[in-house]
């Protein structure tokens, strides 16, 4: 006898998440803090990063490849924890899939945002692709009577994964792009790149801790929190919910940098 695949129950399917490489750990991991139960599946582009130097139709492209993957592995909602993509392909993928639930980065920051009082001047640091986009700008004028400065950073990204945070370079860094930021006495601050979490004690230092600063990853993770409980799909198990990670590139590689990320050890890596 042929025994009958049993069918996962829709609530019960995984969260799916991907980013052009490793920084979107930083929004997998606030899932996990406020999402323990879900099952989260994390697609790492790594063959491919970064996505911030990419053209936009490109990011779309391969966007929407990896929403197809992830839609093959049974997830029940999709979050694009990468600002660039979120960017430049958000609107694309929901003409693509308009029937699955996808969640961008830049969209849950911005309505936190609107909601703060003493905002006049707020600063956005991301991408080069992520910043000529315009989308963090378009989205913040369209609700707010602010000033906007932004400001791309391309060797946070490096800076990063190499792991070298606390260090004199790191700060050479900070001051060269944000030197701009300060001179214009900003008093809000947003990490447009999910990487930039892990630079938040510097770049906090560096504002004398008189900015406030928002992490994306921290607003979308209590965004999609808020959005499965509305409609009513979150997984209402009370088992701690397993992980699944694939990258297109070494394993090896994304498990050293990534347990950076997580703090802790990582485990069910495949390379896809």
């Amino acid at each position: 006898m042929i025994k009958q695949k049993k069918e996962v129950v829709f609530n019960e399917r995984p969260i799916g998440i991907f980013d052009s490489g490793i920084g979107g750990l930083t929004v997998f991991k606030e899932i996990r803090k406020v999402l323990p139960h879900e099952h989260l599946i994390y697609l790492g582009d790594t063959a491919r990063v970064p996505y911030g130097t990419k053209s936009p139709e490109v990011i779309k492209q391969y966007s929407e490849i990896n929403v197809r993957f992830l839609i093959e592995k049974g997830v029940k909602v999709v979050v694009v924890a990468c600002n660039t993509a979120s960017a430049a392909a958000i609107a694309y993928l929901h003409e693509c899939f308009p029937d699955l639930l996808i969640l961008g980065v830049i969209q849950p920051v911005v309505e936190n945002l609107i909601k703060l009082d003493q905002v006049k001047k707020v600063g956005i640091i991301g991408t080069a692709t992520t910043i000529h986009s315009n989308a963090y700008q378009r989205a913040i004028l369209e609700h707010m009577r602010v000033e906007v400065f932004a400001q791309h950073c391309p060797l946070f990204v490096p800076l990063v994964e190499e792991g070298i945070v606390d260090h004199p370079l790191t700060m050479q860094a900070v001051d060269y792009y944000l030197s701009g930021l300060k001179r214009a006495e900003i008093d809000t601050l947003i990490l447009g790149c999910t990487h930039y979490p892990l630079l938040l004690r510097p770049i906090d230092y560096y504002f004398g801790h008189r900015v406030r600063i928002m992490d994306s990853a921290y607003y979308t993770a209590r965004e999609l929190k808020k959005i499965l409980s509305e409609r009513h799909v979150a997984n209402e198990s009370h088992k701690s919910g397993e992980e699944r990670f694939f990258v297109t590139d070494s394993a090896e590689t994304f498990r050293r940098t990534g347990e950076l990320f997580l703090e802790r050890p990582l485990v069910a890596i495949e390379h896809v």
